[in-house]
């Protein structure tokens, strides 16, 4: 499994139930959004991409749609260990709203999702291997229920002459993942489609990057790189002696 993501979506019921209606998304709105989430940020358009493409954006970039009662943001950094800790503008955001966060990174089996009903956190939950349980906050969802059972157990594969540790949680946090992206989203990044999943294919997010207005920008950075490298002192170089010890080499 290969699937990231760092979502966010505002919606004003269900949400996959509002994806499967959406067209073409209003630009008005989106940009509106954008200056709603990244308060005292410069953004500029850098392209669009698909719903499954657009969740999980490079850094410094963030994808975003808004439509009539949903809204969908993309962005690494609500990539977050403990999703209760949303920064609060995110959250107050919802009021009056539904908000759901989905965070889920391959390498390292991780997995994370929060749901707040306006502004209030009803559940979140972080997990992986490494670091076991992170957060559990509020009743497991229905879609949880058969992994907490022990119904869906880790299936993980390793050679047999390994002398390895069982996997220290009783599921597979990416597996979980893909069924939280499908109950509270609607879609899936990896496995076989249902029916009734939301199109992620046929739904465009509008890419921005993302700067913060008071952070230096590249030749700021540039100069201040090559102010350090001038005041440093000259380098140092060092050989082995005739025995074997490391002696300074001064330049002639």
């Amino acid at each position: 499994m290969g699937a990231k993501t760092g979502l966010l979506v505002y919606a004003d019921g269900d949400v996959p139930g509002l994806l499967r209606k959406v067209g073409a998304a209003d630009a008005a709105r989106t940009s509106d959004l954008m200056r709603r989430l990244y308060p005292g940020c410069e953004f500029e358009p850098c392209g669009d991409a698909e719903l499954g493409d657009g969740v999980y954006p490079p850094k410094g970039t963030a994808y975003a749609a808004g439509w009539p009662g949903v809204d969908v943001v993309g962005d690494q950094r609500v990539m977050i260990d403990c999703p209760s800790r949303l920064p609060e503008h995110l959250v107050a955001a919802s009021v009056g709203r539904r908000l759901v966060l989905h965070a889920m990174h391959s390498v390292v089996d991780w997995l994370a999702f929060a749901v707040w009903e306006d502004g209030r956190l009803l559940r979140s939950l972080s997990v992986s291997p490494d670091s076991g349980i992170i957060e559990n906050i509020g009743e497991p969802l229905p879609f949880e229920r058969p992994y907490w059972a022990g119904e869906c157990p880790a299936d993980v594969i390793s050679w047999p002459d390994e002398d390895e540790e069982p996997y220290p949680l009783p599921f597979h946090p990416l597996e979980l993942g893909e069924d939280a992206l499908r109950a509270l989203c609607g879609f899936v990044m990896e496995g076989r489609p249902e029916p009734d999943d939301v199109d992620a294919s046929r739904i465009v997010l509008h890419g921005f990057r993302v700067r913060d207005a008071q952070a230096p920008g590249t030749s700021e950075r540039e100069a201040e790189l090559r102010r350090t490298m001038e005041a440093m002192d000259p380098p140092r170089v060092f050989a082995p002696g005739p025995d074997g010890a490391l002696v300074e080499r001064h330049r002639s």
